[in-house]
């Protein structure tokens, strides 16, 4: 998955991004939803626009209006929802909601698009992540949170059957495990976890990894995603290892 698109320039989030990586072959977005005071569903990570743009506030402070003011890296405009869904109809987006503003919106905004079959939800909240859920008229793909991801990983030393048995209802509605390497100075993602989340028929898909050596090692352990900023090492890798398939 390229990672807020694909720029070398820092214009994260921005078209001009997921354009380069659709260029590339990507057919997997990654990228973040905020809304805006007046309801408008944009693509922006932080919940500020003062890292990225040459504006400042928060996003969910500002019209729909000021924020289409702002520019990423001084030139680009923060994309709306409907924008990026509109002009590459063809990719398929992993959603992060980024705040409680957003549940509605993105919600509506999947069912505006009919775009159940092309989006996975995901959320640092479970909470927040399962409140899309619930207003959608039809399942989608969604990724466990913190609190799910954390509870997995504790319980690695029990069987798969008692694993699954206490984490019926934490992973219900889940079918990717979207973690980092390590955390906290544990390392997470390691062929065991791999193959248990695989016995619970759980997807891993690991971000953020910018490093081909280890883009190859963490292949080699069967994850079934991998989210970097470096969608060109990335492509090189899978052509390198016989694993990409041009679309």
């Amino acid at each position: 998955m390229a990672h807020r698109g694909y720029s070398r320039e820092g214009l994260e989030n921005s078209m001009a991004a997921f354009r380069a990586a659709v260029d590339l072959g990507f057919t997997y977005l990654e990228t973040d939803v905020h809304t805006t005071s007046d309801g408008v569903l944009v693509l922006f990570h932080d919940e500020t626009l003062d890292r990225v743009t040459d504006a400042v506030g928060r996003i969910c402070e500002l019209t729909a209006v000021e924020v289409a003011a702002a520019r990423i890296g001084g030139h680009e405009p923060v994309p709306l929802f409907d924008e990026l869904v509109a002009a590459l109809p063809g990719v398929r987006l992993n959603l992060d909601v980024k705040d409680w503003n957003s549940v509605r919106s993105l919600a509506a905004g999947i069912e505006r698009h009919s775009l159940h079959d092309r989006v996975l939800v995901a959320s640092f909240s479970d909470r927040r992540r399962r409140a899309v859920l619930k207003l959608l008229s039809r399942p989608v793909a969604s990724s466990a949170g913190i609190a799910t991801n954390t509870l997995f990983f504790l319980l690695r030393p029990l069987p798969a059957a008692w694993v699954r048995l206490l984490l019926r209802a934490p992973l219900k509605d889940v079918q990717a495990l979207q973690v980092p390497v390590s955390y906290g100075g544990f390392r997470v993602v390691t062929r065991g976890y791999v193959r248990r989340a695989h016995a619970l028929g759980l997807m891993v898909h690991v971000w953020t990894i910018n490093d081909p050596a280890e883009m190859r090692r963490l292949l080699d352990l069967g994850v079934d995603g991998l989210v970097t900023d470096r969608a060109d090492l990335l492509k090189q890798v899978l052509l390198e290892r016989g694993e990409w398939t041009e679309t």
